[in-house]
């Protein structure tokens, strides 16, 4: 049985904490606060704490195998990417000194590939501060590789799933798309982000080879119309119309390649079978 901290229980956090702990691992999960009406981890124990807060970061666990950090910020904005990613990730290490962790796996974005032409982006791709929050979320990952936790980074794509509806609500209102150029889009369930983090582990437990870096996405990258007609279709709406002015950003195709070579099965492949299951969730609430 593995000591495994999760240093941020948001909707991935705390879905791989219980994922860990029903795997039966000791789990801690932290968070900045304990909302009311949030639903306890089950098997996990959770502990309050805020990275931008050194001061409080005093009563973490000893003798850690794997440490697992999703932060969130909270709000937008340059100021609040780098106090929470890059300040809060330097808090998180300084606090872990003297620990022999074997692994840090640190979430991070797709979003530090800057490229905006429909080009395709693997693993391998260079990073691009193309935005002055993704050159904070570049500090970040610089810091978290820097230590001397050997650590892996995840870039996850856009998270969707039950709850995150804002591609429904676009559908709904009948907000214009873009059909061409076609604008890519490129996504991963919550639960398989949370599933491939929890094998990550496990590979890691295990002693296997990891890469310093993972692409977290789905097996289909899509142009965001082809997204929009199908949910409109799913939901008896209208399509979206077309877009009065057209943008010529195409977005980026995000390869998979490293996730699919790990042995990690996609619950979700693609948007389809993923949207399917968060109508089906919609229509029981």
């Amino acid at each position: 049985m593995a000591r495994i901290l999760i240093v941020g229980a948001g909707d991935v956090g705390g879905r791989v904490a219980v994922l860990l702990a029903e795997q039966g691992h000791h789990v801690w999960a932290l968070r900045r606060s304990m909302p009311e009406k949030r639903q306890p981890l089950a098997g996990v124990q959770t502990l309050v704490a805020d990275v931008t807060c050194p001061e409080t970061l005093t009563q973490l666990p000893e003798n850690v195998d794997l440490v697992i950090t999703a932060l969130s910020p909270g709000e937008s904005g340059e100021a609040a990417y780098r106090r929470v990613y890059v300040e809060g990730t330097r808090h998180l290490l300084q606090a872990l000194e003297g620990q022999n962790v074997n692994r840090h796996f640190w979430v991070s974005s797709t979003s530090v590939y800057g490229e905006q032409n429909g080009a395709w982006i693997d693993d391998n791709t260079p990073v691009d501060a193309s935005s002055p929050t993704t050159a904070a979320l570049i500090a970040a990952e610089a810091v978290a590789t820097a230590s001397s936790i050997p650590c892996t980074l995840v870039r996850f794509g856009g998270l969707y799933g039950p709850g995150r509806h804002w591609l429904l609500r676009w559908v709904s209102s009948g907000r214009p798309m873009q059909s061409q150029p076609p604008v890519w889009s490129n996504r991963i369930h919550v639960e398989d982000a949370a599933g491939f983090l929890a094998h990550l582990a496990m590979l890691a437990l295990r002693g296997e080879t990891l890469h310093d870096s993972y692409i977290g996405v789905d097996d289909a990258p899509s142009a965001q119309h082809e997204v929009l007609t199908w949910l409109a279709q799913q939901l008896g709406c209208a399509v979206p119309p077309e877009v009065a002015e057209v943008s010529f950003q195409q977005g980026k195709r995000l390869r998979n390649s490293r996730l699919r070579a790990s042995g990690y099965e996609l619950c979700y492949p693609s948007f389809r079978e993923g949207y399917k299951q968060v109508l089906t969730a919609r229509m029981a609430q």
